[in-house]
């Protein structure tokens, strides 16, 4: 799949997660202004927020089920 630069919009899922982003930093957010405790609180949000496109299950549920199928895997 090709994407044009500066074309979120071809890409549904960049879009999407744009639009997640905007409600916790609006385009006028100084970058400066932010600190790593309310970074780290727009993470765990958006990772505890379940998603259609992952049968609605959190991305967090979801990465540590892959996260334990590869270690069963490995061991």
């Amino acid at each position: 799949w090709f994407c044009d630069p500066q074309a979120p919009y071809q890409k549904g899922t960049v879009e999407n997660t744009n639009n997640r982003l905007r409600k916790y930093l609006p385009r006028s957010t100084e970058p400066t202004a932010l600190t790593n405790r309310y970074l780290r609180s727009i993470c765990q949000r958006l990772n505890s927020t379940p998603r259609k496109c992952l049968g609605y299950n959190t991305p967090a549920e979801v990465f540590e089920a892959n996260l334990m199928e590869i270690q069963n895997r490995l061991s």
